[in-house]
């Protein structure tokens, strides 16, 4: 691998754009691929992000001499099989979350990459922007001492398409995997996986999730309270509660945004950060770092989180009877 780190890119839709332009920004990489299922886009998107290579099927990017990486940005039902694609050609893979749609999809791309030795990441660009790593920062210094309660939301109203990605049953639409994975991520991240899980969601039209609630209990005695919805609007707030204070993470706060620590009897402590990217540079730095150093996985984003990470999103889908076609 040279200095410079060929990344190609699978599904050239919204946030593919975003993940380029932030990936311009990074001197050791460079967009060297892009597939879609329609040559002209894959050309027009190259040419605005000056990448040498464009390809009008997935197929034939695995094929292209001098990859190194791809970034998956299908929708979630294309996530497995373009995955199992790319490891199959011992391509390194940064997938968008969430990996898949299921357990046994995820279980059998962590299998694949193992048996390949190539490196596999879920793209939780939240892991890794300077918000989140300063709240665990504050929290391993015991700021708020232990660590008792997660609160979070997000939540937006979008135009009602019944065909579109967000309500479309068959491209696993819904709230909980597009947004509701933020708040189920920040719970975990924090305080692992939860021994309980409560969840209640309303259906829409479609049958996909609209608005979802989930309570996850621990034995330790934590809680973590959770909303996502895509019916309307909400300050899109996160707490870390703990026995001395609180971690105040403001709107919105799965991405980079600003922070505070709020301790009784004390005025808040403002911490801002200053950014020239949207975000997804910091992910991508990871996965470079990580191939650069030969690892096989992130050790900030193990492959067992991702893997517990959807078993929860999937008792969380059977609790309020949400199921998709590739859950047969």
């Amino acid at each position: 691998m040279e200095n410079k780190i060929n990344w190609g890119i699978i599904g050239p839709g919204r946030i593919a754009h975003k993940f380029a332009k932030d990936l311009a920004k990074l001197p050791d990489a460079k967009l060297f691929a892009v597939a879609s299922r329609s040559l002209d886009r894959a050309q027009e998107f190259a040419r605005q992000y000056e990448a040498p290579h464009a390809f009008g099927s997935y197929e034939e990017i695995v094929n292209c001499e001098g990859l190194d990486v791809v970034y998956i940005a299908t929708p979630h039902t294309g996530h497995y099989e373009n995955t199992l694609l790319c490891l199959r050609h011992q391509i390194a893979v940064l997938c968008e979350k969430p990996m898949a749609v299921n357990p046994r999809q995820v279980q059998a791309m962590i299998l694949e990459a193992r048996e390949q030795d190539t490196f596999l990441m879920e793209a939780i660009w939240t892991r890794f922007i300077p918000t989140h790593r300063k709240m665990w920062e504050l929290i391993e210094q015991g700021a708020i001492g232990e660590v008792l309660s997660v609160k979070a939301d997000f939540g937006f109203k979008p135009n009602y398409n019944p065909d579109s990605r967000l309500f479309n049953k068959d491209l696993a639409g819904g709230a909980l995997l597009d947004i509701g994975i933020y708040p189920v991520f920040l719970a975990m991240n924090v305080l692992g996986k939860p021994d309980d899980i409560h969840a209640f969601a309303h259906l829409g039209e479609t049958g996909v999730d609209e608005e979802v609630g989930i309570l996850f209990k621990y034995d330790s005695g934590q809680m973590a309270h959770l909303h996502s919805t895509i019916r309307s609007e909400t300050k899109s707030e996160a707490f870390i509660y703990g026995e001395k204070g609180t971690i105040y993470l403001h709107s919105r706060w799965h991405e980079p945004s600003s922070m505070s620590l709020l301790l009784p009897g004390e005025a808040p402590r403002y911490f801002n950060f200053e950014y020239d990217v949207i975000g997804y540079s910091y992910e991508a730095a990871e996965v470079m770092a990580c191939l650069q150093a030969g690892k096989k996985e992130s050790e900030a984003l193990p492959l067992s989180f991702s893997e517990d990470l959807m078993e929860v999103l999937f008792s969380i889908r059977h609790q309020v009877g949400l199921k998709y076609p590739e859950d047969k």
